[in-house]
């Protein structure tokens, strides 16, 4: 699997202070979320939970490379079933973040792992966030990015299940495109939501100012 764009946004983005101690990627895929917040903190609990095979390898193999082994872990599992045994054990996590897969089963490819990393029958929005809001801490907070098309859904969703909208961050490709991605941030306190917005690129491959500063500690070369 390639290294997104999307999974490097939210990496990067998602609210992650001194005073966080353990920390959950859903749907990990390469590891790449995982990693990332294992660079940015000294949380001393960093799981992922993977369902795909070889996504599942993948991650493991990453993360034994990584600076971090010590701290990173990954779940070879559904993450209902997942969420449902930690709820069991009273396990909860400070930060739990996801990048879901899209599209809500609106079409799909002839690759059926293509179609459980990308279609949202694999994960429904609903099972996402009941699951979330079983092992979030009270104080914790959940980073998503999802397409700008399902940000009412989502939202309603987890209002639904007491989980409120604290911060947003509206992506644009370029200036001149409308938006695509939105990432969020929910807590079970309701707040003020700051909203915020990122532009990618000014022209191809020439990265704005607020791109480079937010993602140049994760990447060889800008």
């Amino acid at each position: 699997m390639k290294v997104g764009t999307d999974g490097v946004l939210l990496g990067a983005w998602c609210t992650l202070n001194n005073s966080v101690n353990s920390v959950l990627d859903i749907g990990s895929g390469t590891g790449l979320i995982a990693l990332m917040l294992a660079q940015r903190s000294f949380a001393e609990l960093i799981d992922a939970v993977e369902i795909d095979d070889n996504a599942y390898e993948q991650t493991v193999e990453n993360f034994e490379q990584s600076s971090w082994a010590d701290r990173l872990f990954c779940y070879h599992s559904n993450f209902k079933d997942f969420a449902e045994e930690m709820s069991e054990d009273e396990e909860t996590y400070d930060v739990i973040v996801s990048n879901p897969p899209f599209y809500n089963g609106s079409f799909k490819t002839d690759h059926e792992e293509r179609n459980t990393a990308r279609f949202t029958n694999a994960l429904s929005f609903t099972d996402l966030i009941k699951g979330v809001v079983k092992i979030l801490s009270e104080e914790g907070v959940f980073g998503v990015i999802i397409p700008k098309s399902e940000f009412e859904e989502f939202t309603d969703i987890a209002k639904t299940n007491k989980l409120y909208l604290n911060r947003s961050c509206w992506v644009k490709g370029n200036p001149e495109v409308d938006v695509k991605r939105v990432m969020l941030e929910f807590s079970f306190q309701q707040k003020p939501v700051i909203k915020e917005q990122l532009i990618i690129e000014t022209e191809r491959h020439k990265y704005t100012v607020d791109y480079i500063n937010l993602t140049k500690d994760y990447y060889l070369k800008m």
